[in-house]
């Protein structure tokens, strides 16, 4: 067909098939303008039901003049075959727009709301869609909402229609006839039963909930265990798959997707009060948390492309500046970083990060120039509140950052007060090589292994080298030290190491929330943990957003077995970083050490949803799989735990860190002698965290073991300083 002419209409390309015809991009000679054209295959243009059924599709929309509509042009009849010519819509297909885990609740409103628009305007004329799916809903470039495919729109039949013998009608809605797409279908139609506006009710509900929640409701393996799964399946409740959505939200696709038609909303009207509602209660709630920003990972736009770290770190400095001011909410490095490199539109990274603007960037370095390019975005409407370009040295990158900080904050109208100024303003080094240093340093620390750890050590002590009094590169060479004692090299020299660091960096800069969260750590390990609380609250009165302060304070008050204390830190720490794993899984933990498994099963759920999220953008990060594998076994989906951990061994198999936490998942699946063997290679890789161990209630079913005993005192004997030993004697 393509390059053909039929009636007035040259055939360009061809946009999609399906069960009721096949859509071509069309020229209109006659008007000049691109349109879409969809043919009734010939072949079938004989069948009187498949004819007249697409013909009421054409006559059904034309009587429609809805902007979330799409527009019928004419209906026409060549010696190709019957066809109609409708408005040509471009954009996304809801289909590639829904992601894994789900959309913001403000993207959900932004189609949810004209969608069901849409629905209000078809059922007041007495029109049922009756195959409503993500892939018949089109967004547009500029945002509008298009539904397009009423194949299998039927008009209502009332009591004197039926009565009359409309042949035609009753042809299209006798019962026993099963017409739509299965998983969106309602039970009704599943059954092949007569249906009306309702069941469109219920697509949508399966449409919403999707859209929430990045999965559909009723799952199965085949059509009848996808109709079975319809006819008889409650699914998961949106709340507990996405405890971050409004509540009202969950129950409003609840009601849609009730079995009985008589339980759900009875008219799209009723949807759309309800669903505004929404909309309102989120709207009042962002305006009363105050501005917020995210700071996504700048693009690295230098000719080697070899800038990697430079973007990041960059990056980084500005959320730990920006992060300093009290009124402004700042997302974490670990929810912004996700982002890196997606293509999703700007305002949809936004709203599913939960601010009100977002920065983004670019950075090119050449030599000792350095071109910095960034733009303060509102989510709401995707316009530029602020944007500028820098073209520098690099020895001002210190100055820059500065000033794009002061210019966030302005750009927000956010007042400073005059520690908020301060805490704008970075504490930069002397040398710029000292900072080109320290940024791989955090580069490489991120990469959250041995080797890495290692190599983030190096970088910070070139740093140190160049800018002996470099506070920050201090505090990652303490962080580095702890973290290899922790999980790869328990040695004294490790510990020494780490205090000595800590305690620079802190007299260094007295004023470093980084630097006493560094301190803290340092001194829990070595067992210090009054010395060491002191640190980490001092580094919260200093930034109660450092999301390591509450975090490690809550490791280190697990590790002393004071988990009451350890909940409330843990919890906090989930606060300031939502979109973090670790710190949902390891309250999950102290919940359980507590005998608490209800609050310990709500947080596994949404650890278990947050390594979920993370897998989407890091498939291969060992750590998320075997935490998540933990949390999976708590939860009773041993089968994708099992998976998860495979790979995590897979990926990492000589790290003690994986071969701890996946001897811990053994444990919990009662599998003694694998908990132990990995137990056993996991200290002989140098996991030494002895108070950790001890206090773990995943080794709860190995506790009583000769060979748990027996590596229990073996760590002790590693880690005990013989001078001690020397003076208990």
């Amino acid at each position: 067909m393509i390059d053909q002419t039929i009636s007035h209409y040259k055939i360009l390309d061809i946009l999609g098939e399906g069960g009721m015809g096949t859509v071509y991009l069309a020229e209109d000679t006659n008007l000049g303008r691109e349109v879409a054209l969809k043919m009734l295959p010939a072949e079938t243009a004989s069948d009187p039901d498949r004819l007249e059924r697409f013909r009421r599709e054409a006559q059904a929309v034309a009587s429609l003049n809805h902007p979330n509509i799409v527009t019928i042009h004419s209906i026409e009849e060549s010696p190709a075959g019957h066809f109609i010519t409708m408005e040509l819509v471009t954009g996304k297909g809801l289909d590639q727009i829904i992601t894994g885990d789900g959309l913001s609740v403000e993207r959900v409103l932004e189609i949810g709301l004209p969608l069901v628009r849409a629905l209000v305007a078809a059922h007041q004329r007495s029109i049922t869609h009756r195959d409503l799916k993500p892939a018949n809903i089109m967004v547009t470039e500029e945002g509008t909402v298009k539904i397009l495919d009423f194949g299998l729109a039927k008009l209502h039949v009332g009591e004197t229609d039926a009565d009359s013998g409309d042949d035609a009608t009753l042809m299209l809605t006798q019962q026993g006839v099963v017409l739509g797409t299965v998983p969106y279908m309602s039970p009704e139609q599943v059954q092949g039963k007569p249906v009306d506006h309702r069941a469109d009710i219920f697509s949508l509900g399966v449409i919403l909930y999707e859209m929430a929640t990045g999965r559909r409701p009723f799952q199965g393996g085949t059509s009848a265990e996808l109709v079975s799964s319809i006819l008889r399946d409650s699914p998961e409740a949106v709340s507990d798959r996405r405890p971050d959505l409004p509540g009202h939200l969950g129950r409003v696709i609840g009601r849609c997707l009730e079995k009985e038609a008589e339980l759900r909303y009875q008219s799209a009207v009723d949807i759309h009060t309800a669903l505004s509602k929404v909309g309102e209660a989120v709207g009042q709630e962002r305006k009363d948390e105050g501005p917020s920003v995210a700071v996504l990972p700048f693009a690295d736009m230098s000719p080697d492309k070899d800038q990697d770290y430079f973007c990041e770190g960059l990056a980084e400095e500005l959320i730990n500046a920006l992060g300093g001011v009290e009124s402004l909410q700042v997302a974490s490095r670990t929810s912004a970083f996700r982002f890196k490199g997606a293509e999703s539109d700007i305002r949809e990274i936004g709203r599913r990060l939960g601010v009100s603007t977002v920065l983004e960037g670019s950075v090119r370095k050449a030599g000792k120039q350095v071109r910095i390019s960034v733009q303060l975005v509102d989510v709401a409407d995707g316009y530029r509140l602020w944007s500028n370009r820098y073209d520098r040295e690099l020895k001002d990158v210190f100055a820059i950052q500065d000033e794009i900080a002061q210019s966030v904050v302005e750009a927000l109208q956010v007042t400073l007060t005059p520690k908020a100024k301060q805490a704008v303003e970075t504490a930069a080094p002397a040398d710029v090589q000292a900072y080109d240093y320290y940024l791989k340093g955090r580069k490489f620390f991120y990469e959250f292994h041995a080797r890495g750890f290692e190599l983030a050590r190096q970088m910070f002590a070139r740093a140190i080298v160049i800018d002996d009094r470099y506070a920050r590169a201090y505090a990652g060479v303490a962080d580095c030290c702890c973290f290899l004692y922790m999980w790869y090299d328990a040695s004294e020299a490790n510990l020494q190491e780490a205090d000595a660091a800590s305690l620079k960096a802190v007299k260094i800069n007295p004023q470093s929330a980084e630097a006493h969260a560094s301190r803290g750590l340092a001194l829990s390990f070595s067992g210090k943990f009054d010395e060491s609380e002191r640190e980490f609250k001092r580094a919260i009165e200093l930034n109660p957003k450092l999301y390591e302060a509450h975090y490690f304070f809550a490791r280190a008050l697990f590790a002393e077995g004071r988990h009451e204390e350890a909940v409330e830190r843990f919890e906090e720490a989930c606060r300031v970083s939502p979109e973090d794993y670790q710190a949902p899984f390891f309250l999950a933990q102290t919940y359980l050490s507590l005998g608490q498994r209800a609050y310990a099963a709500v947080s596994l759920r949404k650890a278990v949803e947050a390594v979920k999220k993370h897998l989407a953008f890091h498939a291969d990060d060992p750590r998320a799989l075997y935490l998540g594998a933990g949390g999976l076994v708590e939860l009773g989906e041993l089968e994708l735990a099992k998976e998860w951990i495979t790979r995590a061994v897979e990926i990492d198999p000589d790290d003690s860190n994986t071969l701890y936490n996946v001897a811990c998942v053994f444990a919990q699946l009662g599998e003694i002698d694998k908990s132990l063997d990995n137990l056993e290679r996991a200290i002989e890789f140098g996991m030494g965290h002895i108070e950790w161990i001890e206090n773990d209630p995943y080794f709860d079913p190995v506790r009583k073991h000769p060979r748990y005993t027996a590596l229990v005192e073996k760590v002790i004997a590693k880690t005990t300083d013989p001078a001690d030993q020397e003076s208990e004697e």
